[in-house]
């Protein structure tokens, strides 16, 4: 590819298959085999059009949406095949979601996602695909399985789209700077956006995107929103005015440019006709210390991050149970503790020598991935269990640590450069800490220089200059203090410090830790490894960001101290007592069960279920749709919620619980997507209700029949593709001619208010909190 001009990619093929007498619920990937003759003229006609690559008709071509229908194999070499028969130079291997969700929110481990689309890959790669084209994804997790598969088993050149909604994040709560800066680090030869979006609403993420990436940005917006005319499914966006606003992107240096749902070769015949009176522009890249999980980004300009360090079992009793049992729910809370207390990034240490670190660590960090939006450090001084837990992290995290013994960088550093994590790196060598600070920015820019050779770029290590104990060398803390100021000055790079090491072995510990932190602030330490549940080290940090100007006016420390008395201080940061709503927006399933159990001593069971429980996932679903929670901290929410339930069904009598109505689920006829459904009933079933969960590709006729049979009064419907909408349509008319008088509620990517009624719907759940209130006005 040459990647110092345009690119540009065919546009939609689903829809034009619709176009052209697709039936609904029929698979696109198996016209490959019954109608290869329309896939090469839909590919022929992108061609004419100006097309420079074709993408093959493998979208779905996985394991899972294809069992026991094709052969993956199969199916990859006969739409390759297809493309080259019809006259394509280039060919993308396209890559969808899999259609199940991932851990911790879902069943789907990391290790079967990257097994299914490495068969995928691999079949590719052999078919002679030029390059694989990873798109439409919303969980940035499947997007990194997907994209070590084509790194680890093919020479493709590999481009990862994501597709956003219109509050600028994924349903996962990814956003645009999050998918640059992680996909970018991990490999990936191109990012951008694709689907779900026209090219208006796109252009400000694309934006974003332009500004945090550094790989050539990949643009492929649908032709605006879909709508029933005449029973038709059409598109609101014309060729003109869709070319019009991807040049405009173009300008802005977008590099690859195509179409998605709705655009036709007439959309991408007139933008190879405007691009054509186009220079591409060449992007200033921005080079940011940056570190991400699926929902947050920390993004450092020498402000001050706070990186906490109580997940870690040295000196921690109940850690060292917790990891011994594999019972993580206490740390879970403690992950949780640290992130309300105001740490930015979590340290997680899992090293214990009598349990497997490696097989610990990947499972502590999928467990508190799932409880806590926060970036991780991952910190251990073993190398498998390193990459254990960086591969399945969802993001671009920490290692900590590399040294500059060449053991250590031999080992460390191809971890951090394969799975684009930045790294700590230890001022120590084969001959010990150095006594003095001279010596240890040498050991720094060894480390530094090292990484740079292997493709780390200079703003992903940090440096740790190692605090000595003050009890035993007073001078050691001079010279780590004069260290920080020495790499920060002679090498740019950004600074990490485990503070608390400095008052071992003296008394009133956070005496001198404070001061200790000041100073080293004042230094240039960027990252303080401490415990944030201390008062005495975040009102330092405070303090700091006001003194050196990070806070502006003063902001965020007038509004923590402006009208909270130190009591109150203390008690909000203890969390001494905890009721069932804070318990529950938390997460903090250890504490749930108790709390359940106090107020069962003073309250009839139905106002513990009605004026406790209820009250706090409804608190959850309003932050989730204030855009405050993301879909992993409402679902555990939602989880913790149903711990409540479940401890009253086992406290009382049945008979005492009354029941709040069934709600019948169903993805449509012909889809095979149970991702937003499955949330949905997740979430309804922790509300209280009573959910049939009727599966995916379900006929109309037996929603019907099961609602009839049921005296369902409200029926909610699945569609994630453009194909299989009119099925809904079919599911309504068939509600109705059995007698069902049932309200339907219906979602998916693809509809949206307007489209939802226009095919029958009573109501549009665009997300599982909506399908929650809607239920309460249902039952």
């Amino acid at each position: 590819m040459n990647y110092n001009d345009f690119t540009i990619f065919d546009g939609a093929l689903g829809t034009e298959l619709i176009r052209l007498g697709m039936k609904p619920g029929e698979l696109p990937e198996l016209y490959n085999f019954t109608r290869p003759e329309l896939i090469k003229e839909i590919h022929k006609s992108y061609l004419s059009a100006g097309a420079q690559v074709i993408t093959a008709n493998t979208f779905g071509a996985n394991r899972k949406k294809l069992e026991g229908k094709a052969d993956v194999r199969e199916t990859v070499f006969a739409a390759v095949n297809s493309a080259r028969e019809a006259g394509a130079r280039k060919v993308a291997l396209d890559i969808g979601p899999i259609g199940s969700m991932l851990a911790p929110l879902g069943t789907l481990s990391f290790d079967e996602a990257y097994g299914m689309f490495s068969e995928v890959v691999k079949a590719g790669e052999d078919a002679g695909a030029d390059i694989a084209l990873i798109e439409t994804m919303s969980d940035l997790l499947e997007a990194k399985a997907a994209l070590l598969a084509v790194k680890e088993n093919s020479r493709m050149p590999a481009f990862v789209t994501m597709t956003f909604d219109s509050t600028g994040r994924t349903f996962l709560g990814v956003t645009p700077e999050i998918a640059a800066i992680t996909l970018s680090s991990l490999g990936a030869d191109a990012v951008g956006i694709n689907c779900s979006l026209g090219p208006h609403d796109m252009k400000p993420l694309v934006d974003k995107m332009l500004e945090y990436a550094t790989v050539p940005v990949m643009v492929q917006p649908n032709a605006g929103l879909p709508r029933v005319e005449n029973g038709e499914t059409v598109y609101d966006v014309s060729p003109e005015e869709f070319s019009d606003c991807a040049c405009e992107m173009a300008k802005n240096g977008v590099l690859i440019l195509g179409g998605c749902c709705g655009t036709t070769p007439m959309h991408i015949a007139l933008l190879k006709e405007k691009l054509g009176k186009l220079k591409p522009v060449k992007r200033e890249i921005k080079r940011v210390t940056a570190f991400t999980s699926g929902q947050k980004a920390v993004i450092s300009t020498g402000n001050v991050a706070v990186i906490g360090e109580r997940i870690n079992p040295t000196g921690k009793k109940k850690i060292k149970e917790a990891l011994r049992s594999g019972d993580f729910d206490y740390i879970a809370s403690e992950a949780v503790n640290q992130a309300q207390a105001g740490a930015d990034i979590l340290d997680v240490n899992a090293g214990l020598p009598e349990i497997d670190e490696a097989k610990t660590l990947e499972s502590l960090v999928t467990k508190l991935q799932a409880v806590t939006h926060l970036p991780l450090q991952i910190d251990s001084a073993d190398p498998v269990a390193v990459e254990r837990a960086v591969r399945v992290y969802c993001g671009k995290p920490i290692i900590n640590s590399v040294n500059g013994k060449e053991e250590s960088l031999a080992s460390v550093l191809p971890i951090a450069k394969k799975y684009g994590a930045a790294v700590v790196g230890l001022t120590l060598d084969e001959n010990g800490i150095p006594d003095n600070a001279e010596e240890r920015v040498r050991i720094a820019q060894k480390i530094i220089s090292r990484a740079e050779r292997l493709g780390i770029p200079r703003e992903d290590v940090l440096i740790d200059c190692l605090v000595m104990t003050v009890s035993t060398n007073q001078d050691m803390a001079k010279e780590t203090l004069k260290a920080v100021r020495l790499v920060s000055e002679k090498t740019g790079v950004k600074t990490v410090l485990g503070v608390s090491n400095v008052s071992f072995g003296l008394p009133e510990r956070e005496v001198i830790n404070s001061a200790f932190l000041s100073a080293a602030l004042s230094a240039g330490l960027t990252f303080p490894i401490l415990n944030p549940m201390s008062e005495r080290y975040m009102d330092a940090v405070a303090a700091h960001r006001v003194i050196s100007g990070e806070d502006a006016g003063c902001a965020d420390y007038i509004a923590a101290y402006s009208n909270l008395p130190v009591q109150e201080k203390q008690i909000a940061r203890e969390e001494t007592k905890q009721d069932i709503t804070s318990i529950v927006l938390s997460g903090k399933k250890n504490l749930i069960t108790d709390a359940v159990k106090r107020e069962l001593e003073i309250l009839p069971v139905m106002d513990v279920i009605n004026f406790r429980l209820i009250p706090a996932i409804n608190a959850a679903g309003d932050k989730f749709q204030k855009g405050e929670f993301f879909l992993p901290q409402l679902l555990l929410s939602a989880e913790t919620v149903k711990i409540g339930f479940d401890v009253i069904k086992d406290s009382v009598p049945q008979s005492d619980i009354e029941g709040k109505g069934k709600i019948l689920l169903a993805t449509v006829k012909g889809d095979i997507h149970d991702i937003g459904k499955n949330i949905v009933k997740m979430l309804l079933t922790n509300y209280g209700y009573e959910v049939i969960d009727l599966g995916k590709d379900v006929a109309p006729e037996r929603i019907a029949e099961e609602a009839v049979r049921q005296d369902i009064k409200l029926v909610g419907l699945s569609a994630l593709m453009t194909t299989t909408v009119k099925s809904i349509e079919e599911t309504v008319t068939a509600l109705r001619r059995a007698g069902s008088d049932a309200k339907v509620m219906a979602g998916g990517a693809v509809l949206n208010e307007e489209y939802a009624k226009l095919v029958g719907a009573d109501f549009y759940a665009k997300d599982a909190a909506e399908a929650a209130k809607i239920a309460g006005t249902v039952l």
